[in-house]
């Protein structure tokens, strides 16, 4: 890591005609990436160390012009050495949603997040991306079975677990691949949304992106594995939701009958490859903080796949095997 402090500012200051203005630590995220905030001028930006050996930068860069160009407010490139995985870039504040939303804001803020959402899914590139079908959903599974069942919590399930947690998995992806297909954030959330005076949000962590189902940005922002909300409220949001992505054409008046349940799979297969990166990030890359965050990602997991016979057996595994081994890890 000194090695690439070293690198970044020396990059820097080949920007800044030899000048290396102070850099404080800005905000982190569950990746490689390192963030620093510095002042050019009257100018707050954001330096980003980005390793190119684990981060597609080029993705970045590419996707920020395309959604700055559909209205969205991303951060402007403003330099970039994608070789050595250096960026500069516009500083959108440090006001995420995690840490402003409340319950007299809540509607507001939301509303703005879901606009931006329909214009990214009306809008967004749809060609050029990776495609969110049944291997990589598969994939995004298989880090549920390998970092928490048998990474955090030593489990092996028998031969009938392990055809239920199959069964309940081809469900999910069949629920998936039936939706309509729109680009994906991926992580359309109150952390990666920044509270900003013009344009709101501002978006962040985007160049992950997909082409996928169309329910899993607004399960990934209304069943936050960071925030919990009183399910009255996620349904009134929904709504608006549904409203607006009806007028924009992202969404057939015969697709709202099906929403509600696409709605919930995608958010058990989210949250199971949810709780799968949080043990990843405590057991890989020394982040433990992020395990504290799996009770609540259980409880949503629990909660909604109890609502459907054919993931009952699902929701009853989580809650007498998984959530009591959590429990009993975060406890020791």
């Amino acid at each position: 890591m000194a090695d690439r402090t070293e690198r970044l500012a020396a990059w820097l200051r080949s920007r800044f005609d030899g000048a290396l203005p102070p850099l404080a630590a800005a905000s982190a995220d569950a990746s490689f990436r390192r963030y620093w905030r510095l002042r050019h001028g009257e100018r707050s930006l954001i330096a980003v160390d980005a390793p190119p050996e684990t981060e597609d930068n080029a993705a970045f860069v590419r996707l920020a012009r395309d959604l700055a160009a559909i209205g969205l407010n991303v951060p402007e490139i403003l330099a970039d050495d994608l070789d050595q995985g250096f960026m500069l870039v516009e500083d959108l504040g440090d006001r995420h949603y995690l840490n402003h939303l409340g319950v007299d804001n809540a509607d507001r803020l939301y509303g703005d997040a879901i606009a931006a959402l329909v214009v990214l899914q009306a809008a967004g590139p749809n060609q050029g991306l990776p495609a969110y079908d049944e291997p990589f959903l598969r994939r995004e599974l298989g880090i549920f079975d390998e970092w928490l069942l048998s990474g955090l919590l030593g489990l092996h399930p028998l031969e009938q677990q392990r055809d239920m947690l199959e069964q309940s998995y081809g469900l999910l992806v069949e629920s998936a691949l039936a939706q309509p297909q729109v680009c994906v954030h991926r992580d359309y959330h109150s952390r990666n949304l920044m509270l900003t005076e013009r344009n709101n949000p501002g978006i962040l962590d985007f160049q992950d992106a997909v082409v996928g189902p169309v329910a899993y940005d607004l399960v990934s922002l209304l069943r936050d594995c960071y925030i919990d909300w009183p399910e009255e409220r996620v349904s009134g949001w929904t709504r608006m939701y549904l409203e607006q992505s009806l007028q924009r054409g992202v969404l057939r008046p015969e697709h709202i009958d099906s929403f509600p349940r696409w709605f919930d799979l995608m958010g058990v297969q989210r949250h199971l490859k949810a709780a799968g990166i949080f043990a990843r990030l405590a057991l890989r890359d020394g982040r433990p903080a992020y395990l504290g965050d799996l009770p609540r990602t259980l409880g949503y997991l629990s909660r909604v796949a109890s609502r459907y016979p054919d993931l009952q057996p699902l929701a009853t595994f989580v809650d007498e095997v998984v959530r009591p081994g959590v429990s009993g890890h975060l406890a020791g």
